[in-house]
């Protein structure tokens, strides 16, 4: 078992911010999502950053004792460092530096699984790389150690990456991307053809999306197989999951799963995850999952829109799940306009959330009979699997069928159709 790192946390609230609390607070969080214990924070206020070392040059010294006090094994600055702070605090502090990019990079590079995850990882880290390579280091090693830049899982222990190596790897991870790109637009356009609605659930991390994704399987689908991982810490979901949910009433719809948003989400993850984010701007739905027990989660709501924003998805339709509900609300479920206060965990809620899902989705629905000749038993057992039987009469034609179906299914079976 890994030996859990001790981490000296250091923000600067540059120019009285807003929400500088609750960054620092996230900034803990992050930490302990990357299995390090947190020693303490100092914090400095100040108009604006020092342009050599970020914070001033007497809190830098001071950073220097209290880390060697408390024998911190790395720093970990809340900021996004540049390569001369990063390599003038180096000097100063003689330890290992994570910056706030940095130490999502490698929370990032320690829960990807699938190919597609790790090499929009790797190719993240490798651009947050590149500007710094002079100032990384030590440190270089620990943001080279997850998903592996050259050697899977080794790391870079030393400043061997020159410039012309990052950019032609960047290139050639960029090309192996794209083909996955290529394999989902194909699978994308399939799945358009089925004409299955999609459902994407969007929000905060740590909001509950897995917890009700798995919420909904386990209604609807009964398969311990098809549920997601679930964890309380910031990104325990990074890999894109679609599930099927089959409705009692033979209704369906695709439930898409993928990586939480936070605030400062680094520009380099955003742009290498756009691919699979933008799987979002497919969805006929987006369910905006919200952490109702936070006190932040107004912030929270602000994030996930201007994210949802700039990927393009701020048109789609969007029902906001306000979850964990239960620790704030005596009396749950609570409906209102485009909104369900609920708990995923503990399942209340979900035949509501079902039942607006519905109501927003499956207006492409046709409600018609058909009348199925008796040597058409396949149509008839389609019908019967697809589709909402409201009512069925044997005639000496054949069978006739009251049905509510999807138009793909209408289309295809509409000279059956019964005027």
């Amino acid at each position: 078992m890994d030996e859990i790192e001790k981490a000296l946390l250091v923000a600067v609230n540059i120019d009285n911010q807003k929400f500088f609390l609750n960054s620092v607070e996230e900034l803990r969080n992050l930490t302990y999502a990357c299995n390090m214990d947190v020693l303490d924070v100092v914090v400095q206020n100040l108009e604006t950053a020092n342009n050599s070392t970020y914070i001033r040059k007497g809190k830098a010294d001071e950073v220097k004792k209290q880390a060697k006090d408390m024998n911190a094994d790395l720093v970990i600055f809340n900021n996004e460092l540049s390569s001369s702070q990063l390599r003038n605090l180096q000097k100063v502090l003689d330890l290992p530096i994570l910056d706030r990019t940095g130490l999502i990079l490698q929370i990032f590079s320690k829960r990807a699984q699938t190919k597609e995850a790790q090499l929009q990882v790797e190719v993240a880290k490798l651009q947050y790389m590149l500007p710094r390579l002079v100032g990384l280091h030590s440190s270089l090693g620990r943001q080279g150690s997850g998903a592996g830049l050259s050697n899977k899982g080794s790391g870079e222990k030393k400043l061997e990456l020159d410039r012309r190596r990052i950019e032609d790897k960047i290139t050639e991870l960029n090309k192996e991307l794209k083909n996955i790109e290529n394999e989902r637009d194909v699978q994308r356009k399939q799945r358009k053809k089925t004409g299955i609605p999609l459902v994407s659930l969007a929000g905060y991390t740590n909001a509950g999306k897995s917890t009700l994704m798995n919420a909904l399987v386990d209604t609807y689908k009964k398969d311990e197989s098809k549920k997601v991982e679930e964890k309380n810490m910031l990104f325990a979901t990074l890999d894109t999951a679609v599930r099927n949910i089959t409705l009692p009433d033979k209704k369906e719809f695709l439930l898409s799963d993928t990586v939480g948003f936070i605030s400062e989400l680094p520009h380099n993850l955003v742009k290498a995850f756009r691919s699979t984010l933008e799987e979002i701007k497919q969805a006929d739905l987006i369910l905006e999952v919200v952490d109702f027990a936070d006190e932040n989660y107004k912030q929270h709501i602000e994030v996930t829109n201007q994210t949802l924003k700039e990927l393009g998805a701020d048109e789609i339709p969007l029902i906001y799940v306000y979850n964990k509900a239960d620790l704030v609300l005596k009396e749950l479920p609570k409906l209102e306009d485009r909104a369900i206060y609920m708990s995923a965990s503990n399942k209340i809620g979900i035949e509501e959330l079902v039942e607006i899902i519905k109501k927003n989705i499956f207006k492409a629905i046709i409600k018609t009979k058909f009348l199925i000749p008796y040597d058409k038993s396949d149509v008839v057992a389609h019908f019967n699997g697809n589709a909402t039987i409201n009512k069925v009469e044997y005639v000496e034609e054949g069978t006739m069928l009251f049905v509510e179906c999807k138009l793909a299914d209408y289309n295809k079976y509409k000279e059956f159709e019964k005027k």
